[in-house]
């Protein structure tokens, strides 16, 4: 056992060793989540004061308490307008102000794991002016961005970055001979991934200074753990007690046995606290708390004592916060208000845009119960996206057989490879922006190994006011050149209820359903899925001269757009249903008995269609003159839009396909005057 250090003082323990763990002096005691506030549009004298982070540290410290109450304020109305992530911000207010109070930003590098919880901080950074054009098409990023301020000095909408762009910056840094202070602010979800700790086992072994602030706002301090927690600290750093024997028997000696739990958990930190076994000291970090994330008092002295001392290497700061705190609305959320559309500001009302039609998570979440129903070794696995994937009401039903791993994308496909070894069936749901993370694993673990674990793959396509970072673009590209590897896109969603069955059904190799954010076109739904031929598309719509294949959803406008263009009677119209084997007897067919054939997908170039172009050139259709047009996303990163913005952006929509259409075929546009006589 190393020393023990429980007689130093509080300067000596953050300038001195880092092998050893420190509880904050003034820790915090919290009973329960904060009562609802109903957050009227107040004034908000302080804020209006700030127009930079140079106003913010003119004020006093004794100011900051209100100022904080004020951008919460500032951060409600903003949200409530746009839609948008809002309990992490509201969770990280205080810590906000009190970390650009007390360190240099922009000099002085703070990164936010994730940056949804970023707009107090867009606040105070001289963005207040546009806090309302959040996630819209030319406003600000819902996410921090390099390119939107020096203040955002690393871009993220993925979790669990920032420790490893954080020890970059610092290493960077240290090499130019620049002295500067860098901040990684990380949720205690986030440091459930891998890659948190990988960072931290560098940054453990390096002397470059990185502080790490972790974001507990899953943690509750209750009242006695709260009390005990201050009542530790002060006897750490205050008695020297030469044994954990000793500051044990101290401890147990000062409460009852009625609190024995709350006494034993107490000496368990005492342990790890003496001996310096807390696993964030292991790995090489000065760690210091928990302390009060919502308290000045508690969070300025110990961001004022880092920040002033001389000791290098990296320092983590155990933070306790409540996500959601000061929400507007009525009743619980599982997950504090995490996301949530536009709202009414006095009473919380969320403005959900109404809609008749399903949306295709809840199609396939109910059409996995029912597959599940019907076989026993169907089990579901998901990547801290419970609600996001539906995989939720499969756990309802299922509370066995569905697993939510954390944020931990390689570990749900490896894992899910280890089930399919066993027999089993697992069912794989991650956005497809989050899938990209696992896809070493998806070629190392399932594709060679030939495995079949049923990826559902939700968000795929645009995804509107999230961005390129949410984009799921790529799923077709990265998938369709694995070998073996079967991939299927429905059309609406009762093509989805179909492709969960074929996939439950397909044991032979790895299996992959994707399907966009929304609604579907509201078809009549089966009760339960047929299992489809693999590999086969279908025709819709029989014509001649020009034939359209689509892939997905993006078939509802192309018959639109036919319907526009000539009324539908001159063109073909196939659902190609599998990007993944190509349906080569359709495609020979389409490719004989037509003039032009468009392509359409809602995915980036390199996808499907490179693949058709491909076969149809080896197969000697394009040595002819078959004209072929096909339509994609742009090769370009995507910018925050709505998702009808996007596609139309990319001549995706109805109006993009029928301008293919009309100048593929030499057809003229409508007047408005004949389309007005035309509808009447």
């Amino acid at each position: 056992m190393p020393p023990h250090r429980s007689g130093q003082s509080r300067d000596s323990l953050l300038n001195g060793s880092r092998d050893t763990s420190y509880i904050c002096n003034k820790t915090f005691n919290r009973v329960g989540p904060s009562p609802r506030v109903v957050t009227p549009m107040t004034a908000t004298p302080l804020l209006d004061r700030i127009s930079s982070v140079d106003d913010l540290r003119r004020l006093s410290e004794g100011d900051l308490q209100n100022l904080a109450s004020e951008l919460r304020t500032a951060t409600i109305g903003a949200v409530s307008k746009t839609g948008g992530h809002l309990g992490a911000g509201l969770g990280v207010v205080e810590l906000t102000v009190a970390l650009h109070y007390v360190f240099q930003t922009p000099h002085d590098r703070l990164i936010w794991d994730v940056g949804h919880q970023a707009y107090p901080h867009k606040i105070l950074t001289g963005r207040r002016d546009r806090i309302e054009t959040l996630r819209q098409k030319d406003g600000l990023s819902g996410f921090t961005k390099r390119s939107e301020s020096e203040f955002d000095p690393f871009g993220a909408g993925h979790s669990s970055t920032s420790i490893s762009a954080g020890l970059g910056m610092a290493v960077g840094s240290d090499l130019q001979g620049i002295k500067r202070n860098v901040i990684a602010v990380i949720g205690d979800g986030a440091m459930s991934a891998g890659m948190a700790f990988e960072g931290m086992n560098n940054a453990g072994a390096s002397d470059s200074r990185l502080i790490v602030i972790l974001n507990d706002n899953d943690m509750s301090i209750g009242q006695p753990v709260g009390a005990m927690s201050s009542y530790l600290s002060r006897l750490i750093t205050s008695e020297p007690f030469h044994s954990i024997r000793d500051l044990m028997r101290e401890v147990a000696s000062r409460f009852p046995a009625e609190i024995e739990r709350t006494a034993r958990r107490a000496r368990e930190a005492a342990r790890d606290l003496i001996s310096g076994n807390s696993v964030f000291s292991q790995l090489g970090f000065l760690h210091i708390g928990p302390i009060d994330g919502h308290d000045m008092s508690h969070l300025l002295p110990v961001l004022k004592n880092i920040r002033d001392g001389h000791a290098r290497g990296p320092v983590l700061v155990h933070v306790v916060t409540e996500k959601g705190k000061g929400h507007p609305f009525a009743g619980p959320s599982a997950e504090k208000y995490h996301a949530v559309p536009k709202f009414d500001v006095i009473t919380g009302t969320q403005h959900k845009p109404a809609g008749n039609a399903p949306s295709y998570t809840s199609v396939f979440a109910n059409s996995l119960i029912a597959e599940a129903e019907a076989d026993d070794r169907i089990v579901a696995i998901t990547a801290a996206m419970p609600s996001g994937t539906g995989i939720d009401k499969v756990k309802t039903r299922f509370p066995n057989r569905v697993f939510d791993v954390g944020i931990a994308e390689q570990h749900a496909v490896t894992f899910a490879a280890g089930l399919a070894t066993e027999g089993m069936k697992p069912f794989c749901a991650l956005y497809s922006t989050f899938l990209q993370r696992g896809y070493d694993q998806l070629v190392h673990d399932v594709a060679i190994q030939n495995l079949p674990v049923r990826f559902a793959i939700d968000r795929s396509g645009v995804v509107g006011n999230d961005g390129a970072t949410h984009a799921g673009v790529y799923d077709i590209a990265y998938l369709s050149c694995l070998p073996n590897m079967v991939i299927m896109c429905p059309s609406d969603e009762a093509e989805l209820v179909h492709m969960v069955a074929t996939a439950a059904a397909h044991d032979t190799g790895p299996t992959a359903v994707r399907y966009p954010r929304g609604e579907g076109v509201g078809t009549e739904l089966p009760e339960r899925g047929e299992v489809l031929p693999i590999g086969r598309g279908r025709v819709v719509r029989q014509g001649s001269g020009t034939a359209i294949l689509s892939l997905g959803t993006r078939l509802a406008d192309c018959l639109a757009a036919a319907d526009e263009v000539d009324g539908g009677d001159g063109f073909t119209i196939a659902d190609a249903r599998f990007a993944k084997p190509l349906d080569t007897d359709l495609l020979d067919s389409l490719a004989a008995s037509h003039d032009r054939l468009v392509i359409v997908e809602e995915n980036s170039p390199g996808g499907f269609s490179a693949h058709v172009l491909q076969y149809l050139a080896n197969a000697g259709h394009l040595d002819g003159s078959l004209a072929v047009r096909c339509l994609s996303l742009p090769d370009a990163m995507l910018d925050h839009d709505s998702q009808s913005g996007q596609l139309a952006l990319a001549g995706l929509d109805k109006a993009g396909i029928a301008a293919t259409l009309r100048d593929l075929t030499g057809t003229a546009a409508a007047s408005p005057k004949a389309e007005s006589q035309s509808k009447s």
